[in-house]
């Protein structure tokens, strides 16, 4: 009886094991397929992070400030579509959410620190049209 039960559970592992490996894998062409998730084996050359654009000052070719980007919005696709740019105000007050292409935004190195300009005024940004963030919605809508 015992050598019954033992065998079973032997055929019954062996069995699951084999439908395991025999499950597909997810076909990648970036990275390593593993159970549930794809990775990358390496970063993308070119890729930088959020970190270098969000809440980051941004200057006129004068190197006046003229902003601050309060929100990177990205698209269905995965790219960069846009900033929210935070122009006037004071401690938050008064201050204009506006929309700006990314390819408005050009980012260089400056003193070591990344420095990001635009060929833009803060009058001219604040003249442009303004958006606020719905909470209920978790998307930016018309001011």
């Amino acid at each position: 009886m015992l050598k019954q039960i033992v065998t079973a559970t032997a055929v019954a592992a062996f069995m699951t094991g084999a439908a395991y490996a025999q499950q597909p894998q997810r076909p990648t062409t970036t990275g390593v397929a593993t159970p549930g998730a794809q990775t990358l084996s390496s970063l993308p050359s070119n890729a930088t992070t959020v970190t270098n654009w969000y809440k980051q000052d941004i200057y006129d070719p004068s190197d006046a400030k003229i902003g601050e980007i309060s929100d990177v919005l990205v698209d269905n696709d995965g790219q960069i579509g846009a900033f929210i740019v935070s122009v006037g105000g004071f401690l938050g007050m008064g201050e204009k959410n506006v929309a700006v292409p990314f390819s408005a935004v050009h980012a260089t190195q400056k003193n070591g620190k990344w420095w990001l300009t635009m060929n833009a005024t803060k009058d001219g940004l604040k003249g442009a049209p303004g958006y606020k963030y719905d909470r209920a919605k978790a998307t930016w809508v018309p001011a």
